[in-house]
């Protein structure tokens, strides 16, 4: 293997710094104010580079890339590295490479690891440089690249393999170009750090891979699924097992990334133990006889409340600090006994039980007086999952734990989320954060292909955090990722958008919520349906095309859910369409269409590690929004007042939907994810000022009975601003009230009157309206019901239990005699029900005014005042379907 310098002496001196506030990356020249990254360039555009250098510039000169190429090589300069620009320089066409210690009087001369040559270039040389930095310039005749270290000459050649062309002969011409450029933090990568399936081992090596060449230089392996890890941490590995950790350690030195082996062992260690540490050492011991240099001990996710053995409780006492000198005792012994007694050991890393927030404990504060202080701290930020991060935040990590702080930033990670691929850009993290740091590490998805996509934009803001933009950086990473193919980028772009949403990113699919729209605002229905086309073929082009496969298989359901959802939208514009074209028929055949292509969009799944199938999410509230958006349309213009909505003040608890109060399923139920407070309400919104007869509200469940609205109050509103109060109550969790005869309202809602601890679960919130009320026959088979006919919502169907018999009917009661100017009967796709369709005059007669036809049937009316609509069966008729009977004014 390939030497690799400690990083002991770096972290260290880092360490002194951030104890002073004086960190920073930056030679002196930058640190007195002049920013590399923001200076102008010469008229000629420089290439894209990854991750965005510090300083780039273009140059006059040019170089050829001749048949013949020789490679001078000097003393930052190894295998891996020689033999990146080897294939660098295959691939732009040179015939024949050859090394050699001077430069040939012919043909090309590439000068590796050789910081004498920069001068030629009129280059300031990487001496003044932090670790990992370096110098490439290319010009006069030459290409020189010359690193602060072996790894910094490393990352000159993995630029110079993104600046120089692909050509299948010798000749092309490169033009000038300097770069002077150096990370942002000295730790950069990735911890395997999730629950669930853990990576493969074909996957890690291709992580590894795509770490060297985007400059990111650590993987923590500390897969929590990983036995040998966590529940047998005592145990040997087998040898089977243990030889792909060496080809793991191999790989990551060919690629200048540290593998660090991160062994927890919270879930048993005796603390106060001889022979724990010794068990623990010995592992390490094992670890490091293959070639590992790096370790941690993770003591996340564990109980510090109960001791694994009572000889901690003894020496210790209990509570949080007991913990903290506990961890700290272990943790010493380790890194006295096993790092400081091995040259060339990188620092020890820990993760605390406490690993989050910055708010002082006697934990941490045991942690802070008694871990030694070289040791390196990982934290998540002030959450778990945190959507932001901030210098100060990062300063009173320091200064809580009193240790260096390696970021353990938990995106794109998904295991709390395996419904979800989590495809957006690292956001909101503070310029200026990385120098704060001794590190940052990105615990990335369970699928490791997938991950890369957000994992190009956490190597561009580790590396020149001043010069991130967040959608910039994503927009390259896609651009990269599909290999240079305009198409492939497209459908990439459109399936990571509608896969872009997460706690660092708030926005659902922001392209494609922002052409829904425009689409509303400026009718262009000709544009969405473009996009949408776009959308559907996506998941075709990227199997068929996408360089990297292990993405595919990676996103395989999702694929198929996005193809599926971008159909049901497409159906549910053309419905808009039809309607707003005044094709009633075709509007409500595509609409019944309409939830067999939702249900199959929400039908696909991913398979956990205890084999459950979880339904993936794809689009949620921009393409599910934009169905729901359209069918409302489409029932707008037909004059249906539509299905009850609801809305709440109060967050959701996973999946736990509000939706789910208003579906007639009281085994279903909306949970908030905190206690409601005084003030905190759930409304019902009936679409449009409605009569109704009363309420009912049915809270909390078997296994929470204490999540309900302990007091409230029942209130009524015709304008939303305007509140009735209905009944007050307390104590109990099924509510219901009766509203006095006539009472009308659009809005009715629950609202918390105090605050309280328990969360709260809600059933059923039921509103009992008196307009539009059904009567006659057949009666409704089970499961259905006379009302679903005239319920505002045409999804609902009434299904009889039997054919009709003589002189039945179904009849729609108005709340009072009005102008009616036409009826629209919407009956399912083969619903073969004959009736007349009457009204009643006001003088108690029934008149004719057609007869069913087909699925949509609407009838003109000519203004007649009535006071009901009736569909008078005929004889013979089969068991009638009515989805809606639409009364219009």
């Amino acid at each position: 293997m390939t030497p690799r310098p400690p990083r002991l002496t770096v972290i260290a001196a880092a360490a002194a710094l951030l104890a002073g506030g004086l960190l920073t990356a930056m030679p002196a020249a930058q640190a007195a104010g002049a920013s590399p990254a923001a200076q102008p360039a010469t008229a000629r555009d420089t290439p894209a580079i990854t991750p965005t250098p510090q300083s780039v510039k273009a140059g006059a000169g040019r170089v050829t890339i001749t048949p013949t190429v020789t490679l001078v090589v000097g003393k930052t300069a190894d295998e891996p590295t020689l033999d990146v620009v080897t294939t660098a320089l295959r691939k732009a066409g040179a015939q024949r490479v050859v090394r050699a210690v001077k430069p040939a009087p012919n043909g090309l001369n590439v000068h590796v690891g050789d910081a004498g040559a920069v001068a030629t270039q009129k280059l300031e040389g990487p001496s003044g440089l932090p670790a990992d930095g370096y110098v490439l310039g290319i010009g006069a005749g030459r290409i020189v690249l010359a690193g602060k270290d072996t790894t910094g000459t490393y990352y000159a050649a993995q630029t110079l393999r993104q600046v120089l062309p692909q050509r299948a002969h010798p000749g092309a011409r490169v033009d000038g170009l300097s770069v002077r450029d150096w990370p942002g933090t000295a730790l950069r990568g990735v911890i395997e750090g999730f629950y669930g399936t853990p990576w493969s081992h074909e996957a890690r090596l291709d992580q590894l891979d795509y770490y060297g060449e985007h400059k990111m230089n650590i993987y923590v392996y500390s897969p929590k699924d990983d036995a040998y890890l966590r529940e047998k941490w005592r145990d040997p590995y087998p040898a089977d097992q243990l030889a792909q950790i060496k080809d793991l350690t191999d790989r990551a030195v060919q690629r200048h990334v540290e593998f660090t082996y991160a062994l927890s062992p919270g879930l048993s260690v005796c603390y106060s133990s001889d022979a724990d540490a010794k068990a623990l050492v010995d592992k390490f011991r094992t670890i490091w006889d293959i070639g590992v240099r790096t370790f941690a001990v993770p003591l996340d996710d564990i109980s510090y409340t109960n001791w694994n053995c009572d000889a901690d409780k003894a020496k210790w006492g209990t509570g949080g600090g007991a913990a903290g000198a506990a961890q700290a005792y272990l943790l010493n012994k380790v890194n006295q006994e096993f790092i400081a007694t091995h040259p060339g050991a990188e620092p020890l890393q820990m993760v605390p039980t406490e690993y989050y927030n910055v708010t002082p404990s006697p934990y941490k504060t045991a942690l802070s007086e008694q871990l030694d202080p070289d040791v390196l701290v990982e934290w998540t930020g002030v959450g778990v999952v945190s959507p932001t991060m901030t210098v100060a935040q990062a300063d009173a990590a320091r200064a809580v734990f009193g240790h260096p702080i390696l970021t353990w930033d938990n995106y794109p990670v998904n295991d709390y989320a395996t419904n979800r691929l989590l495809l957006g850009p690292f956001n909101g993290r503070e310029k200026g954060l990385p120098g704060r740091l001794a590190g940052i590490t990105a615990n990335p998805m369970i699928q490791p292909y997938a991950s890369k996509l957000s994992l190009y934009t956490v190597a561009d803001y580790a590396w020149n955090d001043g010069a991130y933009d967040a959608r910039t950086s994503w927009g390259k990473g896609l651009k990269e990722y599909a290999g240079g193919d305009s198409r492939t980028e497209r459908a990439l772009r459109a399936f990571a958008d509608v896969n872009y949403s997460s706690a660092l990113n708030t926005d659902k699919a922001p392209e494609l919520s922002a052409e829904f729209a425009r689409y509303w605002q400026s009718g262009d229905a000709k544009r969405l349906a473009s996009v949408l086309a776009d959308l559907a073929a996506a998941p075709a082009r990227l199997r068929a095309d996408l360089p990297d496969r292990g993405f595919i298989d990676d996103s395989g359901p999702w694929l198929d859910a996005t193809g599926s959802w971008a159909t049901a939208a497409r159906t549910a514009l053309d419905m808009v369409e039809a309607a707003r074209a005044g094709n009633g028929a075709q509007a409500w055949e595509l609409r019944q269409q309409l939830p067999a292509q939702v249900d199959r969009a929400k039908s696909f799944t991913y398979t956990g590690l205890d084999g459950r199938k979880v339904p993936v999410l794809v689009g949620d509230g921009a393409l599910d929004g934009f169905v729901e958006a359209a069918t409302a349309e489409h029932d707008k213009k037909l004059g249906v007042s539509g299905r009850p909505t609801a809305t709440t003040s109060l967050g959701t608890y996973q999946s736990n939907t509000l939706a789910r109060i208003l579906d007639g399923d009281d085994s279903t139920y909306f949970w908030s994810d905190g206690a409601p407070a005084a003030g905190d309400q759930l409304t019902v919104d009936l679409g449009e000022v409605r009569d109704f007869s009363g309420v009912t509200l049915a809270m909390a469940k078997p296994g929470s009975t204490e999540d309900y609205l302990h007091a409230g109050v029942l209130e009524y509103s015709a304008d939303g601003q305007d509140w009735t109060r209905l009944t007050e109550f307390s104590g109990k969790p099924d509510v219901t009230a009766t509203a006095p005869a006539g009472t009308e309202a659009r809005y009715v809602r629950a609202r918390a009157t105090a605050g309280q601890d328990s969360w709260l679960v809600v059933r059923e919130f039921g509103v009992a309206t008196t307009d539009g009320e059904i009567t006659g026959n057949p009666p409704a088979a089970a499961g259905s019901a006379l009302r679903s006919a005239a319920d505002g919502d045409p999804g609902s169907v009434y299904r009889a239990a039997r054919a009709p018999e003589a002189g039945e009917s179904l009849e729609v009661r108005l709340v009072a005699a009005r102008a009616v100017g036409a009826v629209t009967v919407l009956q399912p796709a083969g619903s073969e029900a004959a009736a007349d369709i009457q009204v009643r005059s006001e003088d108690g007669s029934w008149q004719t005014i057609g007869t069913l036809d087909g699925p949509y049937t609407r009838v003109d009316a000519g203004g007649r005042t009535a006071d009901a609509v009736r569909l008078a069966w005929h004889t013979g008729s089969a068991a009638p379907l009515i989805a809606e009977v639409v009364v219009g004014k």
